[in-house]
Parts: structure tokens; sequence; C-alpha cells
């Protein structure tokens, strides 16, 4: 017979005390993407690099180890795959704008850095960095 789990409280900050977050995040995701405003960008897939930090408040409730109660690395990649898979997309400022977005409307959500860099457009890396929070947050 399995034992019943026990249920502990979640610790929460004095009302003064600065926020506490938990930090769930992807690095360095390599996907082809249809971005760029050049006529020769148009068509052609461009190798794309992701990383994206998302700044969580702490669970009200345990998650009882059930992937269903959390926001994990997987939210971050299907949202941003979801994202390409509508198609061509002009700037990476709009394709970051979409990322950061997605990722907030999550309820705990309360700031994230989205970093994207285009890695076949010059030698090295070229791209941009947001960061984005909900209000109150």
């Amino acid at each position: 017979m399995a034992e019943p789990r026990l249920r502990r409280p979640v610790p929460r900050p004095a009302p003064d005390a600065a926020p506490v977050y938990d930090r769930v995040f992807t690095h360095d995701l390599v996907l082809d993407v249809e971005i760029g405003v050049y006529t020769n960008e148009k068509g052609v897939t461009q190798r794309v690099r992701f990383s994206v930090d998302v700044d969580l408040l702490p669970a009200t409730s345990t998650l009882d180890d059930d992937i269903g109660r959390a926001f994990d690395y997987d939210t971050i990649i299907k949202g941003i795959k979801a994202i390409i898979a509508r198609g061509h997309i002009n700037l990476v400022e709009t394709l970051a704008e979409e990322v950061a977005a997605r990722c907030l409307a999550h309820p705990r959500a309360a700031r994230v850095t989205v970093r994207i860099e285009k890695l076949d457009k010059e030698p090295g890396a070229v791209g941009v960095e947001i960061v984005r929070e909900k209000a109150g947050a």
C-alpha cells in the first residue's frame, strides 16, 4: 500500500519583503524559422536561437509532483513552436514580444526575459533581448 503524500504548506514571504520568484528557463534552443524583412530572407528558414527565462510567483499550493500543475519548460518550447508555425515573421522584435506575451499569460508568470539570436545573418549571432513584466509584479 502506497504511503499518502504529505501536504506541506507553501511558505509565503513577509508582506514588506522583496518578491521571491521561482525561475523556469529554456536556453540555447535552436529552431529553423522563417524570419526577416529582406527579400533574400523570404521563403527560406534561418537558424534562430532562443533563450527564455520566466520568473514565477511561488505556487500557492504544493505541486504534488504533478506536471499538470506546474509551469514547465515545455510550456515555453510549445509556445515558441506555435508562434513560428504560423508562418513568416518580419522582425525578431515581433517574435520576442509574442514569446514574452505567451509566457506572461500564465497566472504565475511575473517577469520574462527573451533573447533571440539569428545565427545565419552575420558571422557570430545578432538579435534582441527584451525583459517584460506583468503590471504589479
